[in-house]
Order: structure tokens, then sequence, then C-alpha cells
């Protein structure tokens, strides 16, 4: 296990050859989508998922040793921790500053460097670093958990389970009425379920964005092929992103 600063130093360590697989997150249940981990699915050199997982998310507030008592008048810690801990901070920390990381990980280790007070990160970062923790579970949600995904490069693809799920980015022309419809439209004819879609712009010009989507199934499963290849044929280009066990019971 390699740690990284952020989602795209984990992905070219892929795509460099310096680590077999990579975990990213990709999708909160309280925030929403992880826009790095999917821009750079989706526009980076190639990568595809294998597998995924979700893990419960819990966030502690901390700071040195020597500085509990001390007045807290900066704040760190990634901005999607940040948004799940929005109330505490508010009521405890009205007046702190609120200092963007890449990561909870990389907000508390920079608390060795005195640049801010205290720390928004997971108890493992204050027993890593040495660290007091002032408070635990702070979100604002219990029961928030985070989708990862699993990723390498192009290569062999995991066998069906039956309870599958199939990535892909569908790459429109400039936007038009019906655009989404027309996408929609490939997976109804197949009776394939869809369990995510998010638009994200391409960066080239206003007008230009993609669509990421996860279809329930597997990529061998005719069904889920057609409707694909339906995609692949009405849009100007499609990468597949891969096709992986899907986490939870299978509807």
């Amino acid at each position: 296990m390699v740690p990284y600063s952020n989602v795209t130093a984990a992905l070219d360590a892929v795509r460099n050859g310096s680590a077999e697989k990579v975990l990213v997150p990709i999708e909160n249940s309280v925030e929403g989508v992880v826009s790095r981990t999917l821009d750079e699915l989706a526009l980076g050199s190639p990568l595809v998922v294998v597998a995924e997982t979700t893990l419960p998310v819990s966030f502690s507030l901390m700071v040195l040793p020597g500085f509990a008592g001390k007045e807290i008048t900066k704040i760190a810690t990634h901005p999607h921790a940040e948004s799940q801990c929005r109330s505490y901070v508010a009521k405890n920390y009205p007046h702190a500053e609120i200092i963007e990381m890449s990561s909870t990980a990389a907000a508390a280790k920079g608390l060795l460097n005195g640049n801010y007070d205290a720390a928004i990160a997971s108890e493992i970062a204050a027993k890593n670093y040495d660290l007091k923790i002032l408070d635990t579970n702070i979100g604002d949600n219990n029961g928030a958990v985070t989708r990862f995904v699993v990723a390498q490069k192009p290569g062999a693809m995991p066998e069906q389970t039956g309870n599958d799920r199939t990535s892909l980015v569908a790459f429109i022309g400039i936007d038009h009425a019906g655009a989404l419809l027309e996408i929609l439209t490939e997976f109804a004819k197949q009776d394939v379920n869809l369990t995510f879609i998010q638009s994200r712009p391409t960066g080239l010009e206003l007008g230009h964005y993609h669509f990421i989507i996860d279809a329930q199934g597997h990529i061998a499963d005719p069904k889920v092929a057609a409707a694909v290849e339906g995609v692949r044929n009405i849009c100007e280009d499609i990468r597949f992103l891969g096709s992986y066990p899907r986490v939870g019971k299978s509807n």
C-alpha cells in the first residue's frame, strides 16, 4: 500500500507503472460525486475499473498535542469533508477560516508545520501523526458512506457474477435538445437499468459535455452490450471504463 497526496497523483502512479492498482473515491452519499475522479477517468490516459467497495465515513477534529485549550482560528481539511461537517463547524467555530487541502490525511499531516490550528480528518490520521483528538464523529450525517473504485491499466476483465456494474463515458457532439434522452433510450430499449449518470464538461468549450454512466449488468450480457453499441452509434465517442462486481444486493 502506497499513499498519494491526491486522486490525480494516485491514478498517475498506475499510469506510469509505479503501482499496479489504485483505490480512489468516486461518490459520497452526502456530498455526491468526486469530480476529480470522474474527470480523470473520463479524460486522462485510459484506466479501467475492476472492483468497487463502500466505506463508512467519520470525521474527527484534531490538533497538535500541546495546542488543546487554545483558540482555533484556522481549520484545514478536504472540501468534501468540510461540506459534511458544516453544521458542526458553524456551531462550534463560526469564525474559523477553512483551509482547503488535497486530502484529509494531508490536512492532518500539515498540522506538524504549524500553518493552521486544527484539522478535520479520520481518527487513523490522528494516530499516524500523533495528534490529539478534540472531538469525534463530527459529521452532519453519521450514516454517510463513500463508494471507492479500484482501477488499473486496461487488460483482463473481471468475470460475470450476476451482480455487476458496467461503467462508460459517452461523449456527445455539440449539445442539442434531446441529447441525454437519446442515450437513455438506448438503455431503455434493452431494458438495462442505469444506477448512476453524471454530466461533466469536456473542458474544450461551452456546449461540449460528456456523460459518465453506470449500468446494471456486465458488458458480456447481450442486452448491456447492445445498449453500449447503440450509444456508440449515436455519440461522437465513448470510453469503456469497465465491468466489475457491484457492491450490494442484486436487484
